[in-house]
C-alpha cells in the first residue's frame, strides 16, 4: 500500500531526473505553483482529476493518484525546524506573529486569517543590494463569533 511519503519521494525523484521545476509541473496540470508543491510534498490533497493528470504527466503508478487525492495528516515532527530556510520563516512568526495578530485585529476586528481559504505567491525581486524573496499571502478574514 502506497503512502504519501512514498508518492512524495517518487515525485521528487521524477522532478530531479527529468529536470522539471515546480512551476512547470503546476502549469502542466493547471494549478498554482504553491499549492501544487504543497500537495506533492504531502501537505494538501489534489482534486482527483488533477491527481490523475499529474500521475499521467510524471509517469507515476496509478495508485499514486489515489494517495495524492487523500486528505493529509499534518504532523510537525519538531518544535523548531533546523533547515535554515524553514527556520527563518519560524523566526519571522516568532518575532512578528504578535504584531501581525495586533494589526489584523486593529484593521478587521477580533479574528484570524484563514489558512484554508488562502493563497500565496513566491517571487524573486531583483535588487542592487541582493535579490529579494517576496512572499504574498492572502487569506480570508474570519471573525471570532461571540457565543
Amino acid at each position: 500500500m502506497m503512502k504519501k511519503i512514498h508518492v512524495t519521494e517518487l515525485i521528487i525523484e521524477k522532478k530531479r531526473t527529468a529536470g522539471l521545476t515546480w512551476e512547470k509541473i503546476a502549469a502542466d496540470i493547471g494549478m498554482s505553483e504553491v499549492f501544487t508543491t504543497s500537495a506533492c510534498l504531502g501537505m494538501n490533497a489534489f482534486p482527483r482529476d488533477k491527481a490523475d493528470l499529474l500521475v499521467r504527466n510524471l509517469g507515476l503508478p496509478q495508485e499514486a493518484a489515489l494517495v495524492l487525492a487523500e486528505f493529509p495528516t499534518k504532523i510537525f515532527s519538531q518544535a523548531v525546524p533546523t533547515d535554515p530556510c524553514v527556520y527563518r520563516l519560524y523566526e519571522i512568526v516568532a518575532v512578528y506573529g504578535d504584531t501581525i495578530k495586533e494589526l489584523i485585529n486593529e484593521k478587521f476586528g477580533n479574528g484570524i486569517m484563514s489558512a484554508i481559504d488562502f493563497d500565496m505567491e513566491i517571487d524573486r525581486i531583483p535588487s542592487p543590494k541582493g535579490d529579494r524573496v517576496e512572499l504574498k499571502m492572502r487569506g480570508k478574514y474570519l471573525a471570532y463569533n461571540a457565543w
